[in-house]
């Protein structure tokens, strides 16, 4: 198979753009914009949010609302309300945009490749058949292009009416 570049152009803006400190999830938790901050749903405790930044469409991050990094000072409800909200994530992305499987996992800490360390978040980055790892970029890869307000637009509509 001949070695294709995965294009992700989007992401330049995140490497290369100045970085404000101010942390994205409290930042989306604080707002009542949620198209802006590009927010799913919110639960009572957590919310679910596209990533500005993906690779993949419809790669989402579920947090807590309170500013916490590591899993084990979660308590009970924000646990559940994590993985309750990654559920409905799954089931809206599957209908909405049919991928093969996901990707669905924290990195806790710096050094496990959190670029958010100090706020835990859930991952959930969907996949298809032929697409590569969102990690390493190896050859005969694609992206599948879509626009993140579409994509958001397309998801909150499916979490609805999943209700």
């Amino acid at each position: 198979m001949a070695e294709r570049p995965l294009w992700a152009p989007w992401r330049i803006e995140y490497i290369t753009g100045a970085k404000t400190g101010e942390c994205i999830f409290c930042a989306a938790a604080s707002s009542d914009d949620d198209a802006a901050r590009h927010v799913l749903e919110r639960g009572k405790v957590c919310l679910a949010m596209l990533n500005t930044y993906p690779y993949a469409p419809g790669h989402v991050m579920v947090a807590p609302y309170r500013h916490v990094a590591a899993l084990e000072d979660l308590n009970d409800d924000e646990l559940l309300e994590m993985m309750q909200l990654a559920r409905g994530v799954i089931r809206a992305v599957h209908e909405v945009m049919t991928p093969d499987g996901f990707n669905v996992g924290l990195n806790l800490g710096a050094v496990a490749g959190a670029g958010i360390a100090d706020h835990l978040h859930l991952h959930v980055v969907p996949r298809w058949d032929g697409d590569t790892n969102f990690m390493p970029v190896l050859a005969g890869t694609h992206v599948i292009p879509q626009a993140l307000d579409a994509a958001r637009d397309a998801l909150v509509n499916a979490l609805r009416a999943a209700k």
